[in-house]
């Protein structure tokens, strides 16, 4: 298992990984689905968290981002069952028991791993595929409530294995994607976009053109930043997502109320010229001016992401640091959602932020990460200046608070 193993390690962990650590981690893993499961012909998955790169709440309007496939994973070890229940037994939750011969919405399910099991079995049922039971435990080092999707991994995890034990591996991460997003959209009862789920299965950084939802366009693209000087760093505020579901789900239809004004569903359907030229009418029309500045960030955003691929593909770091920068600001100002409008007083990210400018002192740049409101941010670090960054990191919101992280290469798949 190992000779395997650590041929696929580099493809994982990039280059800061530690052989030992790893084989400890994956013995134990293989170990405890022998004492759950009682046995041993066992195969053995990964799925990685995420980094978005670009795109701050652009995806579910149909915009442009850039994500990015980490090496922080979620590992499960698999067995066939002869029956149609899905066993999961994740490290530290309760064990996830789902009869998938039943494949309806379930309400009293909803926000629970049993309804995404639930909805990705049906997502491959209405593809056409006939999927049966496995049983599988799974421990994760994707940080929870970081912002680096541990949610995400599980879902295109979940259907990855039903990919490989039941449909020979033909769907592509793409379309692993869809179903993880189906089944949090239909299933669980959250109305996310499709960012993390492609980012977690796609591997590698990739550019994400949603305007056609149904088939979006993927851009891979591959850049090292070490080689150019910088670490990767995401800083958990420690902040508390809880209370916080009403903040998130106010961003996307703030967007739409803008877009409705031009009789359109999403702010992708609309010009730039027109909603700039039609501003004094929208804020009559719509009476929301918050609505108005997270549409603007909308457009700049989509503008940005653009000239970011393009920067990267060039490889030409420094001014993709300074439209990081930029895209930070736009989400501080005018897509407010570096701290929430209900708690002012609680503003984790704006500290980390402030702290991270008097650190990086210009060299370098730092942004909010992911959703917002409460929990991470993301800085490009100067090599020279990562020590000094995390103990500055760490004196205010915690020791560990500061993961350095690399880009994963190898897209969700079984590695075993």
């Amino acid at each position: 298992m190992f000779d395997k193993l650590h041929a696929e390690y580099p493809l994982l962990y990039g280059r800061n990984y530690d052989e030992k650590d790893m084989d400890e981690r994956f013995s134990s893993l293989v170990k405890k689905h022998e004492e759950l499961f009682n046995r041993t012909d066992i195969m053995i998955f990964s799925a990685a968290g995420r980094s978005e790169i670009a795109g701050n709440h652009t995806d579910h309007n149909l915009g442009l981002v850039i994500g990015a496939t980490i090496n922080l994973d979620t590992i499960a070890c698999v067995s066939k069952r002869d029956d149609e229940r899905v066993i999961i037994a994740s490290e530290g939750f309760p064990v996830v028991d789902v009869d998938i011969s039943d494949l309806e919405v379930k309400e009293e399910e909803k926000n629970t791993t049993h309804a995404l099991i639930r909805g990705i079995a049906r997502a491959f049922k209405d593809r056409g595929y006939k999927v049966s039971g496995y049983q599988a435990n799974t421990t994760t080092r994707v940080l929870k409530g970081s912002g680096l999707s541990s949610s995400a991994a599980i879902e295109v995890l979940a259907a990855e294995i039903f990919n490989n034990l039941y449909a020979s591996d033909s769907l592509s991460p793409v379309e692993i994607a869809k179903i993880g997003q189906y089944a949090e959209n239909v299933y669980f009862g959250k109305p996310s976009g499709l960012l993390d789920q492609m980012s977690c299965a796609h591997g590698g950084i990739v550019g994400i053109d949603f305007k056609d939802p149904k088939n979006p366009v993927v851009t891979p693209l591959e850049i090292d930043f070490e080689e150019h000087g910088y670490a990767m760093i995401i800083t958990d505020t420690k902040g508390n997502h809880a209370d916080l579901t009403h903040e998130y789900a106010a961003v996307p239809p703030e967007m739409r109320m803008v877009a409705a004004y031009f009789g359109k569903n999403n702010l992708r359907e609309v010009s730039y010229s027109d909603f700039i030229s039609n501003i004094a009418d929208i804020r009559k029309k719509v009476g929301n001016d918050r609505a108005i500045l997270r549409a603007y960030h909308f457009f700049k955003e989509n503008e940005r992401v653009s000239m970011m691929l393009k920067e990267l593909k060039e490889e030409a770091i420094d001014t993709f640091l300074m439209l990081v920068e930029e895209s930070g600001n736009s989400s501080y100002k005018y897509l407010q959602n570096v701290y929430p409008s209900s708690a002012p007083e609680d503003q984790g990210l704006s500290i980390a932020l402030a702290m991270s400018e008097d650190v990086l002192d210009g060299d370098g740049a730092s942004r909010v990460h992911g959703g917002g409101f409460a929990g991470t941010i993301q800085a490009y670090v100067p090599l020279y200046l990562v020590d000094k960054y995390v103990e500055r990191m760490e004196s205010i919101f915690g020791k560990g608070c500061s993961t350095r992280i690399e880009i994963r290469k190898k897209p969700v798949s079984r590695i075993f």
